[in-house]
């Protein structure tokens, strides 16, 4: 053997995972700035860990190595750091950070996001969000399993994953935190695993108590089931092709309300298949399989199945060939059907920390599934008073010191925060370095990093932007506490005025 010629090849990746993180506008303000640095949506804290940790663990269980997560300009140093801090969490993924020019009061969609960043999207591609939390059961590889068999079995284009909300409780979270997360009318089909209907907001504006399906399409799943209590997951997993035809749809900023109900519509109109099936069809990962299926069980339902589809108006092409023997392989028609996976409530917990109401029931939800209370160093046991009562249903950080008889229950606390004597704290989600004087009363609040309240302060359901201080004696209730309200100066505009009116008068006197 010759030991100098290596054997190793490089073996490319079947699919390419794009994180997208955003600003997070609907959990303003935990996400606005303090001061000068940014507060990334990606990085506030589920269970006091960043929440990008979550898909991330996502990716590593399953068998996709290269991740492309794309971040706004002003979060990519804050980001940057914590990949780099906690590299070894993620041993198996490449990860590369890149990021896209945008302010936070001007937005752009992820249908945009991707056609600029198209170039470094080579094959087949799963897109998701910083902010989502799948429950252990629905593991990524079911869905990347999906994906596969269907694309090499009818030519389907992509898979999407939808979930049943968990019912909030009434009046947990205050109307003045903003709305919750709004379920949308899906319709799918069960046993085939296809999406054929999702609503969007222009069939919502132009008639919202009435929905509008196409009639060959129930002819051709007359079993479909129809569900208004769905949320999307804004979890998808594509074919290439797709990315080269967003591109040919300047107009598609959003893959939710635009992509996904465009392409379900693939299916059944006959024009749009003629016009697009070509560009859909031209990419392929793996060859034919038609030579597998002439000798299976299944050929002839797999022939039968796309005969149903002629007789219901379901156009396709299929190619054919004869081998040495005389048989006759039968290339799969492409179906451009996209999958989908709807995981129940009742399977499990999944969510979205897309607003405060779901960001604040996420972080209960893991504090009822923890194994641990305090933190297990001596150093940090040290500093919590032997008089302090917490309850198992709480947590607390590294380095946080609590003061005697001081009562916390069912809340987060993290890492490097003061908690004086006799203070109260039920049901809160306090960020890192938060400083809570003497006697305060905290009852379902969200405190933002770098939060100061002051000697017997009591806050009901409030949520603080970072930085934000609370003088001693003050009390809020169901608000939004933003620095702007207290750092900003006095409004001077009549001052300017009438400081120059009688600069005038002046001069006229003197003129007289």
């Amino acid at each position: 053997m010759d030991f100098e010629e290596s054997t190793h090849k490089i073996v490319s990746q079947e699919f390419l995972a794009v994180i997208i993180a955003g600003f997070g506008n609907e959990l303003t303000p935990l996400t606005s700035n303090h001061g000068e640095k940014a507060n990334p949506k990606a990085l506030l804290p589920i269970a006091n860990k960043p929440m990008l940790t979550h898909p991330l663990m996502w990716l590593e269980a399953s068998d996709i190595r290269d991740v492309l997560l794309i971040c706004p300009a002003p979060h990519r140093s804050a980001i940057s750091h914590f990949l780099h801090s906690d590299s070894s969490a993620f041993p198996s993924l490449r990860i590369d950070l890149q990021a896209y020019d945008e302010t936070q009061d001007l937005s752009v969609g992820t249908c945009t996001v991707l056609k600029h960043f198209s170039s470094k999207i080579k094959q087949d591609f799963l897109i998701l969000p910083c902010d989502f939390v799948p429950h252990p059961s629905v593991p990524l590889t079911r869905l990347l399993n999906k994906f596969r068999t269907e694309t090499t079995y009818d030519g389907s284009i992509a898979t999407a994953f939808f979930f049943e909300p968990r019912r909030a409780e009434k009046g947990s979270v205050p109307d003045e935190w903003g709305i919750e997360n709004t379920t949308l009318p899906v319709m799918w089909d069960e046993k085939s695993g296809t999406l054929l209907y999702v609503d969007t907001p222009d069939e919502v504006d132009k008639n919202g108590e009435l929905l509008e399906v196409n009639m060959s399409l129930l002819s051709r799943y007359p079993r479909a089931k129809l569900s208004a209590g769905l949320q999307d997951s804004h979890v998808y997993i594509c074919r290439r092709a797709v990315l080269d035809l967003l591109q040919e749809k300047p107009r598609f900023e959003s893959i939710r309300e635009e992509l996904i109900p465009w392409l379900c519509t693939l299916q059944y109109h006959g024009g749009k298949r003629a016009k697009y099936q070509n560009a859909l069809s031209s990419i392929t990962n793996t060859p034919s399989h038609a030579i597998a299926l002439r000798h299976a069980t299944l050929h002839d339902e797999v022939k039968l199945h796309f005969s149903q589809q002629e007789r219901y108006g379901f156009t396709h092409s299929a190619a054919s060939s004869q081998d040495e023997d005389g048989e006759v392989d039968v290339e799969i028609p492409t179906s451009l059907r996209v999958g989908v996976v709807v995981h129940r409530s009742s399977e499990g917990y999944s969510a979205r920390a897309n607003n405060l109401h779901s960001y604040l029931e996420l972080n209960r939800h893991f504090l009822s599934q923890s194994s641990y209370t305090l933190p297990t160093d001596p150093e940090s046991r040290a500093l919590i008073d032997a008089k302090a009562q917490i309850s198992a249903d709480s947590m607390v950080g590294h380095t946080t010191k609590v003061g005697e008889r001081t009562t916390i229950k069912k809340s987060i606390i993290g890492k490097h925060c003061v908690i004086g004597k006799m203070a109260r704290i039920v049901g809160c989600i306090i960020f890192d370095h938060c400083v809570i004087a003497d006697g305060v009363k905290l009852d379902g609040c969200i405190l933002g990093t770098n939060t100061s309240v002051g000697v017997k302060a009591e806050l009901s359901k409030c949520v603080t932007q970072a930085g934000y201080e609370i003088s001693a004696g003050e009390s809020y209730r169901n608000e939004k506490l933003e620095v702007s309200d207290w750092t900003a100066p006095q409004d001077s505009t009549d001052n300017t005025d009438e400081d120059d009116d009688e600069e005038d008068e002046s001069d006229t006197s003197n003129e007289d």
